[in-house]
């Protein structure tokens, strides 16, 4: 099966950058990045397909957060530049078996356990 882990993770100030990283030990197709403040639903941020590489955005990130993958390491980014406090969050990574693009947390079936990310004001 399918093991992702997040790093990268920590406390910035705003508009500071960090650079999540997530290692997948299995080969996925489809990636995402997922975030969860406190009391609040699970939040989609963005995903890429790994075949071309096209890749879609939450509004609130967009122009501000880019991912990316390194194919040959089986490895998804998030550059996370401009930081806001609401950027605050649990950051997780996701996989899926197939290609395409989803926002659905239901899509996905592999999961990583999350990288903290904190930007104060």
């Amino acid at each position: 099966q399918v093991q992702l882990v997040e790093s990268g993770g920590g406390l910035v100030q705003a508009g500071g950058s960090l650079r999540l990283s997530c290692a997948a030990s299995g080969h996925t197709n489809s990636m995402g990045w997922f975030r969860q403040a406190p009391g609040k639903e699970r939040e989609f941020v963005a995903a890429i397909t790994q075949n071309t590489g096209t890749t879609i955005y939450t509004d609130s990130v967009k122009g501000r957060f880019t991912i990316s993958g390194d194919n040959a390491k089986n490895t998804v980014y998030l550059q996370m530049n401009m930081l806001k406090p609401e950027d605050t969050a649990v950051y997780s990574c996701a996989a899926r078996g197939a290609y395409g693009l989803r926002r659905q947390p239901s899509m996905y079936e592999y999961w990583g356990q999350g990288t903290q990310v904190t930007v104060s004001s």
